[in-house]
This record gives C-alpha cells, sequence and structure tokens, in this order.
C-alpha cells in the first residue's frame, strides 16, 4: 500500500483540470496530497483568443504556448505534477483534424489505455478524475479521456494486463485505485441564485446579477442545458471556497484560451464562493462502499490519526 495519498486527474488538455477541479486540486494539494495531472493532448488545435498572444510564432507552435500555460496554471494551484500522454489534438467534434491518424481520438484504444496504466502503476492514486463518458461537451479528446482511464482503473490491478510492464529495468507492480470520479459541472442557475439571496441578500445579489445578465448569451444557454442532461448524479460536494482564488489565478494563465472578459470571470472570488461554493464529482467506479453524499474524494481512504 501507498503511504501517502494520491490523486491523479486525466483530461484532454492543458487548462480542462484547472477548469473541472482547479479548487480540488488546490485544496488537496495544500493537504500534501500527491497529485498527478494528465493531459492526453497538448491542445495545439486550440483558437488563440488574446490578441497579444496571436504571434507567428505562437501559432507555429500553439501546443508549446499551452503546455507552458498548463506549468504555470498547476504551480498557482500547488505543488502538481504532470504527464502528456503523447497525442496530438484531435480538434472540435466534425472536423478534419478528427481523422489525423496521431490524434488522440485514432489512437489505439489499447495502447493509449497501456501508457495510462503505466502511470497509475508508477504513482499509485487512490483516486481518479476524468470527464464523463460523453466528454461532458462531447470534444472528441473528452471523450477518449474519459474512455482511457475507465479502462485503466479497471485494468490498472491486473497482473494480465500489460504484463509486459511488471519485468525488466523499469518495472513497475499491479495497483488497484480505489474510486473513479468523473467532474460534474454546476449548471443550475436557478439553484446558484436561490443560495445567492439565502445567503446575500436580495439587495447584495442585484450586481451580481447585473453582471451576469451581461455575460448572458442564449446560445450558451442552451449548451448549458445540453451538456447538463449528460452529466451523472453529484455523490460528492468539495468544499473549494479557501482555494477559489487561486483557482481564478490559475484560469488566467491560460490566456490563449480565455479572454478576460470570459464568463468565467465575471464574479470574484468572493463573490462566487457564495454561489458555487463546491466543485462537483460522480462516483463512476468504487473499490469500497463509500457513503454517499460525500464532502471529501478520498472518504473512507483515509488513515485515522493517532489519539
Amino acid at each position: 500500500m501507498s503511504s501517502q495519498l494520491c490523486l491523479l486527474c486525466v483530461h484532454g488538455h492543458p487548462d480542462d483540470e484547472t477548469f473541472h477541479a482547479g479548487g480540488a486540486l488546490a485544496r488537496y494539494a495544500a493537504e500534501g496530497v500527491r497529485i498527478l495531472v494528465v493531459t492526453g493532448t497538448r491542445g495545439e488545435l486550440g483558437q488563440i483568443v488574446d490578441p497579444a498572444l496571436n504571434t507567428p510564432a505562437n501559432r507555429a507552435d500553439v501546443g508549446a504556448l499551452r503546455m507552458a500555460e498548463l506549468d504555470r496554471a498547476l504551480a498557482r494551484l500547488g505543488q502538481i505534477e504532470h504527464r502528456w500522454l503523447g497525442y496530438r489534438d484531435s480538434g472540435m467534434l466534425g472536423s478534419g483534424e478528427n481523422e489525423n491518424r496521431e490524434s488522440f481520438c485514432q489512437a489505439d484504444v489499447g495502447e493509449a489505455v497501456g501508457r495510462l496504466v503505466r502511470i497509475i502503476r508508477e504513482v499509485k492514486p487512490q483516486v481518479l478524475i476524468t470527464h464523463n463518458e460523453v466528454g461532458g461537451d462531447g470534444h472528441p479528446d473528452h471523450v477518449r479521456a474519459a474512455l482511457v482511464t475507465r479502462l485503466a482503473f479497471d485494468r490498472a490491478g491486473d497482473p494480465d494486463a500489460y504484463a509486459n510492464q511488471l519485468f525488466g529495468p523499469d518495472a513497475v507492480v499491479t495497483w488497484v485505485p480505489d474510486k473513479l470520479y468523473e467532474s460534474v459541472v454546476q449548471y443550475g442557475r436557478l439553484e446558484k441564485l436561490r443560495r445567492l439571496v439565502r445567503d446575500g441578500g436580495v439587495v447584495r445579489a442585484v450586481p451580481l446579477l447585473l453582471r451576469a445578465a451581461r455575460a448572458w448569451q442564449p446560445s450558451h444557454e442552451r449548451e448549458r442545458s445540453r451538456v447538463a442532461a449528460t452529466q451523472g448524479v453529484t455523490t460528492a460536494r468539495v468544499d473549494v471556497r479557501p482555494w477559489l482564488a487561486a483557482r481564478d489565478r490559475a484560469l488566467r494563465e491560460f490566456r490563449s484560451q480565455m479572454a478576460p472578459d470570459n464568463v468565467l470571470f465575471a464574479f470574484t472570488p468572493g463573490q462566487r464562493a457564495r454561489i458555487t461554493p463546491t466543485e462537483d464529482f460522480s462516483l463512476r467506479s468504487a473499490r469500497l462502499s463509500p457513503q454517499a453524499p460525500e464532502d471529501d474524494l478520498f472518504a473512507g481512504l483515509r488513515v485515522p490519526s493517532a489519539p
């Protein structure tokens, strides 16, 4: 057994981990949990939305730009390690880039699972986080990251799976993770507004409502509704209020992908703490019997302190 708690976070591109679980990563890093972020791709097909960064050099290597942003963002969250699975960005669903043979969505599933299995066996995480099976928004790389993670969760402890990893100078040992969670993005706006009014009163809520109204777009609301319908039932709500400022600082490092006027920055961390004080997750698989609802991804796994 590993003596240190470890969390493995697997997503498609740089910034996914911060958007979906940045507060939780910061919280657990502060607790001394070992955290490893794995990205399937370098996100090289992402757009550069900040004009100041839209230079010929950056356009020639968007992947390097985004990986540098990821390094800075993770440093904002705490002591967090990173691995890249080694695949190319697949592009948006339906684009011609989906057919590129080097893309993540075209990769041999068994080979990709093997790469993640080796990482799991090396770092020995008790808990894994990834996208849900439809990738949240349907992006091919999100879908593939979720599939690869589910299969690796099941196979990392099987000595007959990728048995070649268990021998030789770089040998690892089998490892059985305990829990696999899927991120749940909070889209319940009515619930948020009710909470805000309850905690801050109508008068204090007005400025926030006005800011939200300025950022409101019908197309975004339709997308929110569509994505919300794909999510699993929330089984864990992790309080991240003390770490929202760190998450905001991390998100702002992704300047190539998030303009300063992005709707994510419509509220200050203090305002958002009253609206969405938690990051939410759905337990996909577990090798113990957790008691839902949980407020800790490591519930049932922590060793009691000595009296």
